[in-house]
């Protein structure tokens, strides 16, 4: 069915533009890329994330918070310190607004280095831009949506991003396997990350934040972002920082 395959696609194309752009590049400059190269990925996220769009900027800079206050009161985002995922979901939205709108300071070292384009940032964050990649999500249904049911995927389409982030922030700080003791709950939620694009394999991510590749520790633990990000680095669209990638040998000796 075609409403089945257009939420097919937006799942996982706004999935890979939160953990490639957002994540690995904005928050933990996993690789680097030229200005030019910058904008058009900026453009590209607003394109594929749409009415869910986020802020590299705002979406960086809480998720260093994350790293650096993890499981602590201090954390954006933690099942230890929210009693429901709804309650978590709600108090990261704050936060990510406040610091996306610039109404809260924050520590130097969390905003250091994260890609800003506030005016492009205002316009794809605006109210008008949201109800456009809306409108466009009801128009797609109405042509094609065959069944009633159909329709209930829609509301999902209008919160993937935060969908994306919940399933993270809540369930692989709850449930899964762990290939490292480090000082927070982080898991390791897929043993084959078929859903979320290696961004389930949380436990390890904590273990080593800038590095690109979220899997290799065990046999079955494949990154698919990460092979597109190798794709990239091979055409030089993207340059893997190498010194980043070095402790990978160590990391799996260690497992």
């Amino acid at each position: 069915m075609i409403i089945l395959a257009f939420f097919v696609a937006h799942w996982y194309l706004s999935l890979f533009f939160q953990t490639f752009f957002l994540h690995r590049y904005a928050s933990h400059k996993a690789f680097t890329m030229s200005p030019f190269t910058e904008k058009v990925f900026y453009v590209l996220t607003w394109i594929f994330q749409g009415s869910n769009y986020l802020s590299p900027f705002g979406y960086g800079v809480m998720h260093r918070m994350h790293h650096a206050f993890a499981d602590t009161e201090d954390d954006p985002h933690s099942p230890k310190y929210d009693e429901t995922i709804w309650n978590m979901m709600w108090k990261t939205k704050t936060i990510y607004s406040a610091i996306a709108n610039g109404k809260m300071v924050v520590d130097k070292r969390f905003t250091e280095g994260v890609p800003q384009w506030e005016a492009f940032d205002k316009f794809a964050r605006s109210w008008p831009s949201r109800l456009f990649w809306g409108a466009v999500y009801v128009a797609v249904y109405w042509q094609f949506a065959t069944v009633w049911w159909l329709w209930l995927l829609l509301p999902l389409q209008f919160l993937m991003s935060p969908i994306h982030g919940a399933i993270i922030n809540w369930f692989a700080h709850k449930y899964g396997y762990r290939n490292f003791e480090v000082g927070d709950t982080s898991k390791n939620f897929l043993p084959v990350d078929f859903l979320m694009m290696g961004e389930s394999y949380h436990n390890n991510h904590h273990k080593n934040g800038s590095r690109a590749n979220f899997g290799g520790i065990r046999w079955h633990e494949i990154d698919p972002t990460y092979q597109v990000i190798k794709l990239l680095d091979k055409l030089k669209v993207i340059r893997i920082a190498k010194t980043k990638e070095i402790a990978l040998a160590n990391i799996k000796k260690a497992a």
